[in-house]
């Protein structure tokens, strides 16, 4: 994966950047809040369409072209794939609704053919690591869950759109489930809702198992080397709704026991989950809302038998952070084909000296990369050869001579 070309209007402090981008290394160097990240996260939301510093994409657009009664952010990324050359472009468009309010419209074109983001998605691949991403490990649970949904919706060509299906399911369903507890009724309507819950959440379930498994197969690696050996990490995945069958008709098992369910295949999933939803019924019914299935899924990071969200220190923390993201790189490269452009946001500056070189080890051949720096001295000592230093100030982007 090559990105040849970069065009933004309006996007963030970014009013307008157009750029050719070398296959080597790109620095990005600049002060805090002069748009470095901005250009990372516009890269970044031309491979997920969605960034990774916000929920609410009206936020990207730039803020005094959102004062106008229409407002449009454009992204246009050029970039190669494989031998095939391919254009992606995202418009996010603020048109006026209703007597004093906006909308927002998203629209995307690949190869000048309007697509739904959701099969256009991983057509285009990045990987990013920020330091705000630490949240993936210590944060809440619906940060875990967004990292696989973002990184399985690149890799996996249908995954997005099944989570949208299921998504829809799960809302419908909840609805039923509340007008039921409210006003009574047939618990046999929530047949429907059950069947097509199950037919999608299964079919994330399974690649969900399966990715996380084959991503702890890099980390571990990784992250072997990372601490010279002194540490063990593994990735639990925690489904809300578990196909694999407690032995010996334990309970529940403890974090650091290993489990395979590499052997579970669809069938089994699906009818092991819509089972357990008919089980359930009574109680969910008396709390309106679905109590398992992949949107409570959690994914855990053990290191040495400790969670590390709960034991782990602040390098560790990071370190682990770092393994994981560069076990997604080569996961998406196995996945994919080729490697993804990476993107790598003040990460220097967050790692000492041994990580630092730990770190470019990874770095290089067919890889496109991407840094940002508020210290260019970081990368002008030749530690990286052939890179290309450019400076960012005030959102505007110049490539240094």
């Amino acid at each position: 994966m090559y990105l040849k070309r970069l065009s933004l209007s309006n996007f963030r402090s970014l009013t307008r950047l157009d750029a050719d981008l070398p296959k080597r290394a790109v620095v990005l160097v600049g002060q805090n809040a002069q748009g470095k990240t901005s250009v990372l996260e516009a890269i970044y939301f031309l491979a997920a369409f969605t960034s990774f510093q916000t929920h609410a994409d009206r936020q990207i657009v730039n803020f005094h072209e959102a004062k106008n009664p229409l407002a449009v952010t454009r992204l246009v990324a050029d970039y190669q794939r494989g031998k095939g050359k391919h254009r992606l472009e995202a418009r996010l468009i603020l048109e006026p609704s209703g007597a004093t309010g906006q909308r927002l419209r998203k629209e995307i074109l690949l190869d000048g053919v309007k697509r739904r983001p959701n099969d256009a998605v991983g057509h285009f691949n990045a990987v990013l690591f920020a330091p705000q991403m630490s949240q993936i490990i210590e944060g809440a649970p619906e940060e875990r869950r967004r990292y696989l949904n973002l990184a399985l919706a690149q890799a996996v060509p249908a995954y997005a759109r099944t989570l949208s299906e299921y998504s829809q399911a799960l809302t419908q369903r909840n609805a039923l489930l509340k007008a039921l507890g409210e006003n009574g009724g047939s618990a046999n309507q929530l047949d429907v809702w059950d069947e097509a819950l199950v037919k999608f959440g299964a079919q994330i379930i399974l690649w969900r198992i399966q990715a996380a498994q084959e991503i702890e197969r890099f980390a571990a690696r990784i992250h072997h080397e990372l601490t010279r050996g002194a540490e063990i990490l593994r990735l639990a995945y925690e489904p809300a709704y578990d196909p694999l069958p407690a032995p010996n008709g334990q309970l529940g098992l403890k974090l650091d026991a290993a489990l395979d369910r590499s052997a579970l295949d669809l069938k089994d999933i699906q009818e092991g989950f819509l089972a357990k939803l008919k089980t359930l019924r009574g109680e969910e019914i008396a709390r309106g809302v679905t109590t398992i299935g992949p949107h409570r899924d959690d994914l855990r990071f053990i290191i040495n038998k400790a969670d590390a969200s709960d034991y782990g220190s602040r390098g560790q923390i990071r370190t682990t952070l770092l393994a994981l993201k560069l076990a997604e790189v080569e996961w998406m490269k196995e996945r994919v084909g080729e490697y993804p452009v990476l993107l790598l946001d003040e990460v220097m500056a967050e790692l000492d000296a041994s990580r630092r070189a730990d770190l470019l080890r990874y770095i290089g051949g067919d890889m496109q990369v991407l840094f940002t720096a508020t210290d260019a001295a970081l990368f002008e000592q030749g530690i990286i050869p052939d890179v290309e230093i450019w400076d960012v100030q005030s959102g505007v982007v110049s490539p240094r001579r």
